[in-house]
Order: structure tokens, then sequence, then C-alpha cells
């Protein structure tokens, strides 16, 4: 079974992260949540959710890693040195790490792991990232970092995500069953 980790901040936005973690699960894939303290986070919008586990006290291997974006969720990503180093675990194992929205610039690109690659973020963010290729598309992937634009293409980067897992037929299952489109 094919385990993704999301990274809640307080501050996060709810719809990136919500939505994603439900398509996931639908298609089997194990889910943890991953909170910076174990207090409920509370989202941009008020939304709190209880995480399973601190970040700093995770041990298990993970198939990727995910951040929802959101202000000042990505903002509280950005300064934690638990992710820091989580991130370069994700890196060193050959995980996806996987952003959206502000996340993508704010974290991943202030980190220099967007240097030389593609990405997209939430419209405005590119000009954070000075040494990455933007792309005005919903989702792109580049080696193991898959990046979404925002609130309106968390179901598209739910299915790029179950694609990268290998899990394509499973996601095309789940979307048909909740009446979403198929991402071209």
């Amino acid at each position: 079974m094919k385990t993704v980790v999301v990274v809640l901040a307080e501050g996060f936005e709810e719809t990136e992260a919500v939505l994603p973690i439900d398509l996931l699960r639908r298609a089997g894939v194990q889910v943890r949540l991953a909170g910076l303290t174990a207090a409920p986070v509370k989202g941009a919008r008020g939304i709190s959710v209880l995480p399973d586990v601190v970040l700093d006290a995770m041990t298990d291997d993970f198939d990727a890693l995910m951040l929802p974006g959101g202000i000042p969720g990505a903002n509280n990503l950005r300064d934690s040195a638990v992710l820091d180093r989580v991130l370069a675990q994700a890196f060193a194992h050959d995980a996806l790490v996987c952003a959206i929205c502000a996340s993508a610039a704010v974290v991943l690109g202030s980190k220099g792991y967007l240097k030389g690659r593609r990405f997209t973020c939430y419209p405005g963010y590119e000009r954070e990232v000075l040494d990455g290729h933007f792309s005005a598309d919903a989702v792109v992937r580049d080696g193991q970092i898959i990046t979404s634009r925002g609130v309106g293409t968390a179901a598209a980067f739910a299915f790029a995500m179950l694609c990268a897992l290998g899990l394509e037929a499973h996601a095309k299952e789940v979307f048909a069953q909740t009446l979403l489109p198929v991402p071209a």
C-alpha cells in the first residue's frame, strides 16, 4: 500500500488538503496527516483538523509528501526546521514531493528545490522563484516534484499524485465514481 504524508500547518488551505486526502484514500492510499504540533490545526477558513502524528515524531517511510498551500500555512511550513529535515529525507529516498498553491513557491522555491525545474503555483507567487521555470499549467511534474496552482486544481493535483504512484487505474475509477472529470 502506498503512503502519502500530508503536512498541515496553521493557516493551510482546507480544500487543497482535504480534497486530495479524500481522493487518495478512495484510491486505497494510506494517508497520514502530520501536524507541526499534536494540537488540532486550524485552516485558513477556520476548519480544524486533528493530525494523526506530530511531524517531528514521524518515523515511517512514505512514498509521497504533500504540502497544502494557504497563507499563513505555507509560511509556517517554510519556517519549520522539522519540515526541512523531512524534505531532505524525502528527496534522499526518491519520494514524491507534492506542493500546491503558495507552498510550491514559498516552501520548495525558497529552499532551492525548484532550481532549474519546471513548476507551477498560485498566480503571482512565481515571482518568488528566480531560478525555476514557471508554467501556467494546472499541474506540473518535474522528476519527483509535483506542483499545482490552487483550490481549483486540487482534484487534478490528486490525480497526478495517484498516477505518479502507479495508481492511474484506481484514479480513473475514483474520478468516475465521484463524477469528477479525468484530467487530460
